[in-house]
């Protein structure tokens, strides 16, 4: 390893009602591959953000090259020779692989694009990566493999000095990786500086020089990778005080029935192969990284989206579950992690969005009956303890956490049994969290039985009677309450 190129000393920064940054440290040196953990939600992107001017901090310095700096857009960074390599591809695929990698900078020959000569520059820089891609080709015909091998070359096209490489290998096949990770190698020689993002324990242990550590947006430490073992990294990645405290065991009765039985679920790449049981009364958590393939299943379960194979009973009996309409009929309702798209309808009333997914229930001749909706709806309101003025308040108007209430209000009042909430209390406040929980408690206390998804660990240990980990689209453990810790989760969640 080289020089110091980087350093990010002191980072601050906040969202309204989050402390997302808390004095971050993050240092990197020509000639290394410096890996960046933890956590989802750890801080880590939101860090690479900051650097590459997309959030501007609140507080700290950014060094690079031996100056102070701070850019106001990724524009600026990518001039200066800051480069991210995003997870979520940014191409355009009816354009060509060269058009694509000199978008808004294209070789021009008078008033026209210049495409033979973008073609030459392109040809020039997969030369340099040792890549045989054709720069003419559509970009929409090749695999996400080599479309990534095209984000690398418009990296370099940058004359980049430090590239960040976020979750690179997330959609790729193993031969796929061994690529990636020699053109990685050749940076390295290269003495370019390289931030390597990802959640593959097996990876950081091949690949990079130094680990640091994120936890709950603050700096936790540094790691010679060569010198570290899967559990010094893991235990710096979880090794928080659970403040709430954890179940110690598990509040379903050894005999009680299982009301949804899973069997070899498959869809695509991030279902493969899911099998559980859920049981009446039962809080079932899934944990895992992002990326693990949790909500792909509930989605697949729910019927939102379609599956490849595998069976589904409920109460004993097989049952076909080809939509969300099918899933509701069985008395399934889904809490998606993004409501404002799929749970409520924010420019309608409390009242019109609590009765939604159970609206013929409600419906007089061809007229809706509104003394009943508005009796159904103000039921929940008081035992949901919603704060509104009332429930012909727009939901629009609501907390996130009074949001979360409207949207399980709706599954209430459709009388669902199996009820799977995804994320219940991502972006609400801590006494929102409280009443969400306090309510899980009571709706298991009465027999409905809950798929709670959840990327918080202390949520996980302090809801849960039992666990799934999941890992890339596999079930990874099956652990009970009584058995659970942060290391045995996290340790789940990083097998391949």
């Amino acid at each position: 390893m080289g020089e110091v190129i980087l350093t990010m000393k002191g980072i601050d920064k906040s969202f309204p009602g989050v402390h997302a940054l808390d004095h971050v440290d993050l240092e990197v040196r020509r000639g290394e591959v410096h890996a960046l953990m933890g956590e989802n939600g750890a801080g880590k992107s939101t860090l690479m953000k900051v650097l590459t001017g997309i959030y501007s901090k609140d507080a700290g310095t950014i060094t690079y090259e031996g100056k102070e700096v701070e850019f106001h857009n990724p524009r600026e960074a990518q001039e200066a020779g800051i480069v991210i390599v995003h997870q979520e591809l940014n191409m355009m695929n009816h354009l060509t692989v060269a058009q694509n990698i000199f978008i808004g900078r294209e070789y021009m020959k008078g008033f026209l694009i210049d495409d033979a000569r973008m073609n030459l520059e392109a040809r020039k820089l997969f030369d340099q990566l040792g890549i045989d891609i054709n720069p003419a080709e559509k970009m929409g015909n090749l695999t996400v493999g080599k479309q990534q091998m095209c984000e690398i070359a418009k990296a370099i096209s940058h004359e980049a000095k430090v590239i960040i490489f976020d979750e690179p290998s997330a959609a790729l096949t193993e031969a796929e990786i061994e690529e990636l990770f020699k053109i990685i190698r050749d940076l390295r020689e290269k003495q370019m500086g390289i931030v390597y993002i990802s959640h593959r324990m097996d990876e950081i242990k091949v690949i990079t020089d130094r680990v640091t550590v994120m936890r709950d947006g603050t700096y936790v430490g540094t790691l010679i990778t060569k010198d570290s073992t899967k559990d010094d990294i893991v235990n710096m990645m979880v090794g928080r005080v659970i403040y709430e405290e954890p179940k110690t065991h598990s509040m379903v009765a050894p005999d009680a029935p299982v009301v949804l039985k899973v069997e070899h679920l498959n869809a695509g790449k991030m279902v493969q192969d899911i099998s559980f049981e859920l049981r009446k009364g039962e809080i079932l958590g899934f944990s895992g990284l992002m990326g693990a393939g949790r909500t792909e299943t509930a989605r697949a379960i729910f019927g939102a989206d379609p599956k490849e194979s595998g069976d589904i009973y409920i109460n004993g009996e097989k049952v076909e579950i080809n939509s969300p309409q099918d899933a509701v009929k069985h008395g399934i309702g889904y809490l998606s992690e993004d409501r404002k798209r799929y749970g409520i309808v924010v420019g309608k009333t409390i009242a019109e969005n609590s009765t939604l997914a159970s609206l013929e229930e409600f419906i007089k001749g061809r007229l809706i009956d509104r003394k009943k909706e508005r009796d159904a709806t103000q039921k929940y309101v008081d035992r949901l303890r919603t704060k509104t003025p009332g429930i012909d308040q727009l939901v629009v108007n609501l907390s996130g956490g009074n949001q979360q209430k409207v949207v399980i209000a709706k599954w209430l009042v459709r009388n669902c049994d199996i009820l799977i909430f995804d994320e219940p209390t991502r972006g609400i406040d801590v006494g929102a969290k409280s009443e969400i929980y306090h309510l899980m408690t009571e709706l298991a206390a009465e027999g409905k039985s809950i798929i709670m998804i959840s990327s918080e660990m202390p949520e996980v240990l302090r809801m849960s009677d039992r666990i799934i980990v999941m890992c890339e689209g596999r079930k990874t453990a099956e652990i009970d309450i009584a058995d659970a810790t942060q290391e045995k989760i996290m340790h789940a969640a990083t097998l391949r």
